[in-house]
Order: C-alpha cells, then structure tokens, then sequence
C-alpha cells in the first residue's frame, strides 16, 4: 500500500513561488505515474498535471502551462511540484497521486491527504 504525504504548501502572494513536495512510502515511485491534482472550494477535483514513471512524459492543464513543473528523483521516492507566477486562481488545496500504468489522465489508486496553496493579490 503506498502512502503520500505533500508538504511545501502555504501562502504567498501574487506572482510568488511555492515548490510542493510528495513523498512516498510503502511502495518504489519508479512503477508508478504520479500526478498532482488540486481543489478549491466549491470546485470539482482537477488534474494539474502528471509525469510518467520514468519523467520521460509529463503533462500539464492549461491554466498552469509554463508556470508549473513536475519533477521526480524515483530512488528518494519523491516527487515535486514546482509553481512559479502564483495567482489568486491557483488558490486550493493540492494532492498528490499515484497510479500503476502509464496514463496519466486516468483513475488514481493512491492518494495524499493534501497542502494548501493560497495566493493573495
């Protein structure tokens, strides 16, 4: 059973950085697609963006195209989310993911209990 945990949230202001890291234990990243997604009150649960396995794909939605960047060392068994230019619409709390496969827009299996980002403008 494979167990995330993200850190790295907080607030910040307009235009700020935050990097969100998920570490993972129970199981070796190097099997899975891991993938961050977010939520924010009263919004549906969104995909931001994901890497395969290997970090050989990686894919992002477009409201964060350009500003966000997964990045994963598979033998720390972390994964991390680097988020630059924040807007207030980026606002949520951010969860980490992991699913067997190579799919990244596809059902997760595992899943962190979640950092909040708040951006203030």
């Amino acid at each position: 059973q494979v167990q995330l945990v993200e850190s790295g949230g907080g607030s910040v202001q307009a235009g700020g950085s935050l990097r969100l890291s998920c570490a993972a234990s129970g199981g070796t990243l190097s099997t899975y697609t891991m993938a961050w997604f977010r939520q924010a009150p009263g919004k549906e649960r969104e995909l931001v963006g994901g890497s395969t396995w290997d970090g050989d794909r990686t894919q992002y939605s477009d409201p964060v195209k350009g500003r966000f960047a997964i990045s994963r060392d598979n033998a720390k068994n972390t994964v991390w989310m680097q988020m630059n230019s924040l807007k207030p619409e980026d606002t949520a709390t951010y969860y980490c993911a992991a699913r067997r496969g190579s799919s990244i827009r596809a059902e997760y299996e595992y899943w962190g209990r979640g950092t909040q980002v708040t951006v203030s403008s």
